[in-house]
């Protein structure tokens, strides 16, 4: 498809709203994307796409057949928690959803902002930064082999893990890093790895990480180690900018960044490959407040934001980037207002006043 396609129509965006509490968050970030959209003009063509437990007990099958065929047709879509630990066990029906997603479209990059903000509890002020996961390869067992498992047991005492890394896969995560600093005031990237142990895999991560920084002489490089980063990033988040690792300690250290700046309320998150993304919050689908009204629907907004943000410089569409900006404004004042916020943020707003708030907040601006 061409750039002249691509902006001669509506942007088409999926709607899978998951478990749980996404069954209340995503229809939330849904309401706050139409009225940016319809705000600047914005054409998009919605569709609901069947996904999770819902789908299960009303199709039968967590990822119903017809589902890839439709995603296949769409530009990107919102996607809510997925609760698969609750899934029926052994029923090839019931199956997580997620590294199937993640490997159909390549969506390697998984971009996870962490971002302070006044008035709202957390351990330290002026955070910024963005950790840029690799999503597709690393130990998790569901998607590091083409067929089969990443783990397996041979006797009963040993169970034996498979981590993978490419030249591909850490080049092509080190370049999402660096295209995204460039875009930001401090334009500074910094690799995590273990070398020093892990000297083959994470050797190569770092060697595409260093070749790839030399195409970027106006972004900043630096590495630390995985255990140090550990530390820096307890004793002084403000220093880091763009943080590029690979899948397990990205997923390990994005929850720690998001516990340092509210807790994962406040973490959004997007996973996007060469020609589709997916808005997908970094929390879970938290069972245990499911059905109560008091989801935090922060996290799951902003990942609809970051997708508008994509779909705008992708496809060449100013009035997606618009819309992505008029999000991002106005849920930072409904944040930093303090009036209309849920229990975790120190607010008693429920998850739909605060969801109405940010909409109403993008109708004025």
């Amino acid at each position: 498809m061409s750039m002249r396609d691509a902006m001669d129509r509506a942007l088409q965006v999926g709607i899978l709203e998951g478990d749980d509490i996404g069954l209340e968050v995503v229809p939330e970030t849904i309401k706050v994307m139409r009225a940016a959209a319809a705000k600047v003009g914005l054409a998009i063509d919605w569709h609901a796409v069947p996904i999770g437990k819902k789908a299960f007990d009303e199709l039968g099958n967590t990822m119903p057949p017809g589902t890839l065929d439709k995603l296949d047709t769409l530009d990107g879509w919102v996607l809510g928690p997925i609760g698969h630990q609750a899934y029926p066990k052994n029923n090839p029906n019931s199956i997580n959803p997620h590294p199937i997603l993640r490997r159909h479209y390549d969506l390697f990059a998984n971009i996870r902002p962490s971002k302070s903000y006044p008035g709202v509890p957390c351990i330290y002020k002026d955070v910024d930064l963005i950790l840029v996961r690799e999503n597709n390869e690393g130990f998790p067992p569901d998607r590091n082999v083409h067929l089969g498992y990443g783990e397996f047991r041979p006797s009963p005492d040993m169970t034996i893990g498979i981590r993978v890394i490419t030249r591909q896969g850490s080049q092509k995560i080190a370049r999402a890093a660096f295209e995204i600093a460039r875009t930001r005031l401090r334009k500074i990237v910094t690799a995590v790895h273990k070398d020093t142990v892990f000297k083959l895999a994470c050797g190569m991560f770092a060697e595409e990480c260093r070749k790839v920084a030399q195409e970027y002489p106006d972004v900043a490089f630096n590495e630390v180690l995985v255990d140090t980063m550990a530390a820096k990033l307890i004793m002084k988040p403000q220093q880091f900018d763009v943080i590029v690792t690979t899948n397990t300690f990205g997923d390990i250290l994005s929850d720690a960044a998001s516990a340092l700046v509210g807790g994962l309320g406040l973490a959004p998150g997007l996973s996007a490959g060469p020609e589709r993304a997916m808005a997908q919050a970094t929390h879970g689908s938290a069972p245990d407040i499911a059905g109560k009204g008091i989801a935090n629907p922060y996290a799951m907004i902003m990942s609809g934001q970051m997708l508008l943000a994509w779909l705008g410089h992708k496809h060449n569409v100013p009035a997606a980037l618009q819309a992505a900006a008029l999000m991002e404004r106005a849920t930072e004042n409904v944040v930093k207002a303090g009036t209309v916020l849920t229990g975790d943020m120190g607010g008693k707003a429920s998850t739909r006043e605060m969801g109405d708030a940010i909409a109403a907040e993008v109708g004025v601006l």
